[in-house]
């Protein structure tokens, strides 16, 4: 198989991991329509004076405000990427509900994996560090070594995973923690691995979106398209349609 893109995975398989993040990010903001858009409510003074003070387009605006919805899921649907992307290399594969994201093939390592340093709170550290340490117990002939894996870190590391948590000492000495960088070193061999990704991830993604049938292109259907049918139908602006929509009940409100 080629690997024109990088040397550790195939092109197939990246393309693979790029055809699932396209398919999440559609899905994600197919999922939002009007009544899910309008949950909490949208501050219709702050849209427009984001409108007006940077200069932003009303559609533009509200495709942003929808993005920002979503982006948690899209947090997550990213650090999915990574996995995947570190599964397709030879040795490796990935784990789904096993405890564990990514792990050797042959159980010398097991990792889990976080898109962002600070997405983890202390409760979810201690869960993750319990079961990092079963691994490594119940893994003790293969020496397994286990890592909380931040792809994003705040420094470039590599080290035991000593930690004070609510007051408990956790420490165990096949239990590590590291970044995105060393990770990516670590299971492909090469050490730029994760920048060598960086780059080549503008060409790999239009090759792939160039690569779609007609028939293969997921349309998108969200909110935005919903607010602007209605704003034509109504003969207003999008924001006043947004406006109207979340605050009829104020008085004027009902008369745009």
């Amino acid at each position: 198989m080629a690997n024109t893109y990088l040397s550790y995975i195939t092109d197939d398989h990246l393309k693979t991991c790029i055809a699932k993040l396209h398919r999440s990010y559609v899905n994600a903001k197919n999922s939002i329509d009007t009544a899910r858009f309008y949950e909490n409510k949208i501050d219709s003074f702050k849209l427009t004076f984001d409108s007006k003070f940077n200069g932003i387009d009303q559609e533009s605006l509200v495709n942003t405000e929808m993005l920002r919805q979503i982006d948690k899921s899209i947090n997550n649907f990213i650090g999915s990427f990574h996995e995947d992307v570190l599964g397709g290399i030879d040795g490796f594969e990935t784990g789904r509900l096993t405890g564990y994201d990514v792990k050797a093939s042959d159980n010398t390592m097991f990792a889990e994996i976080k898109n962002k340093h600070n997405t983890a709170s202390s409760g979810a550290q201690r869960s993750m560090f319990e079961r990092l340490r079963v691994f490594a117990d119940n893994h003790r002939a293969e020496h397994a070594t286990c890592y909380w894996v931040q792809i994003l870190a705040k420094g470039s590391f590599d080290r035991p995973w000593e930690a004070y948590l609510n007051g408990t000492h956790y420490s165990h000495p096949r239990v590590r923690k590291i970044s995105g960088d060393r990770f990516y070193a670590l299971l492909s061999g090469v050490p730029d691995a994760l920048f060598q990704l960086y780059r080549i991830l503008p060409t790999a993604i239009d090759d792939y979106l160039r690569s779609l049938e007609q028939a293969d292109v997921v349309q998108e259907h969200s909110a935005l398209s919903e607010i602007i049918a209605s704003s034509e139908a109504g003969v207003r602006s999008i924001l006043d349609q947004i406006a109207l929509d979340n605050y009829r009940y104020y008085r004027g409100f009902d008369e745009l």
